[in-house]
């Protein structure tokens, strides 16, 4: 019996023990609960979450999302007068589906469903705003262009006002420039006339006219091109027979490398003969590019005229007197570098023994003005007094043809505005080039 009691109050001694301990091993780690998650361990608690990391570890395969659409906010009564007010869609997760699978989206204006490849198993509700109606956007959007348009219109007020203080050197003026003569001069510039002639140009045109005719578009066009023309200086072609000096009237064609002398001359022959029946005859000294005398002697053949070929200054001044019976006598000669001045010293020999009454300088209307200058200087001392001015048809713009006719002091002869022979040549004229400025066809 005694034997008995020992045992059980032995019993009794390890459970106690065993329940002290539990509760010490309890007391250690005590359970941090938080609210809308499963209970954690303060450890637990205290190891940092990634941003991108689930709130729960995922328990199921990964599951796809769908639209729910949810109801329009209730309309107002100034609502028309609000903003364009968006429907809401939020993206929430659907029912398990394969990991692969693709999510079904309703696309609110279409009623279609499209697919929308699940990427990761959980995600945050995702809201999308798509506008119902398009013409509250429309509506929206017109006070905001209406205030562009004012803007611009106080900008091109301002620039005028500028330029005709800073450039026009009139500090006093403070009246706005008119719009229609403020088009104008963007125009002008655009053409890549150089500012100083387009703000003397625009300062002219402004004393003359008063202020309604300065809004009446075509006045003021009318009045710019008759100040554009002043600036170009015109040679007008004589194709008298003969000159004083009883020789038949010599033309001399020179220029830089490919700018299409040659098919200028034949259209300048062509012209003498067929339109104005001249008797014409050519000389060619352009022996160094390949196939050019076999150019210019197709020309000759088609057209029905004589044909010389010179070398050497003596064989031009022979050249020239074998062909005393015709009235017109057209030389051709080989393209020179503005930066050869050797080959340009001595194309100038060879013509000075030809004796020539006009020297024509042909200039492309491809090239930059910066290039035009270059050229216009270099040839300058073989003594040119015409411009001829080719390719007009691949121009860019045609200020640049007015600011180098301008600043070399040429008169302007012939332009040519094609490759054909012998329609696409006219003879120059300043109104002409000023209408392609403002913007006319080259080919009417």
């Amino acid at each position: 019996m005694v034997e008995t009691r020992e045992r059980l109050q032995q019993s009794s001694d390890v459970a106690r023990l065993r329940s002290s301990a539990q509760e010490a091993s309890r007391s250690e780690s005590p359970i941090v609960e938080v609210a809308g998650r499963r209970p954690e361990t303060a450890k637990e608690s205290r190891e940092p979450r990634s941003r991108l990391e689930p709130a729960d570890p995922p328990s199921s395969p990964p599951r796809d999302r769908k639209v729910s659409k949810l109801p329009p906010p209730p309309r107002r009564a100034d609502e028309g007068l609000r903003a364009p007010v968006a429907r809401r869609f939020i993206l929430t997760p659907a029912d398990a589906a394969p990991s692969n699978a693709a999510t079904a989206v309703a696309h609110p204006l279409q009623q279609q469903e499209i697919a929308v490849p699940a990427r990761s198993t959980r995600r945050e509700p995702v809201e999308l705003f798509v506008e119902d109606d398009p013409s509250r956007v429309e509506r929206a959007a017109g006070p905001t262009s209406a205030t562009m348009q004012r803007e611009l219109d106080a900008i091109k007020t301002m620039v005028g006002q500028v330029l005709q203080r800073q450039t026009l050197g009139r500090a006093t003026v403070t009246r706005p420039m008119p719009a229609k003569l403020f088009d104008i001069y963007m125009a002008l510039l655009a053409q890549d006339l150089s500012e100083e002639l387009a703000d003397q140009l625009i300062s002219d045109v402004r004393d003359e006219l008063d202020g309604e005719a300065c809004e009446d578009e075509s006045a003021v066009r009318e009045r710019v091109l008759h100040h554009l023309a002043a600036l170009i200086g015109v040679a007008e072609p004589d194709f008298a027979p003969r000159r004083a000096d009883q020789r038949p009237l010599t033309i001399a064609v020179i220029g830089p490398t490919g700018v299409g002398k040659t098919t200028t001359l034949a259209k300048l022959a062509a012209l003498f003969k067929l339109r104005h029946h001249r008797k014409v005859g050519l000389v060619t000294c352009d022996t160094y590019r390949i196939a050019a005398v076999d150019q210019l002697r197709t020309y000759a053949n088609i057209i029905g005229l004589p044909l010389k070929i010179a070398l050497t200054p003596s064989e031009m001044a022979q050249a020239v007197h074998s062909l005393g019976d015709c009235e017109v006598i057209f030389i051709d000669t080989a393209g020179r570098g503005q930066n050869d001045h050797a080959r340009i010293d001595e194309l100038r020999r060879c013509l000075a023994a030809a004796e020539p009454h006009e020297v024509h300088l042909v200039l492309s209307s491809t090239a930059s003005e910066g290039v035009l200058l270059r050229e216009a200087e270099a040839f300058d001392e073989v003594g040119p007094d015409r411009i001829v001015l080719t390719k007009l048809d691949e121009a860019v713009s045609f200020g640049v043809l007015i600011n180098v006719i301008h600043k070399v002091g040429k008169k302007l002869s012939f332009i040519t505005t094609g490759q054909e022979v012998p329609e696409h040549i006219e003879v120059g004229q300043a109104r002409r080039l000023a209408e392609l400025v403002l913007g006319a066809e080259v080919h009417k």
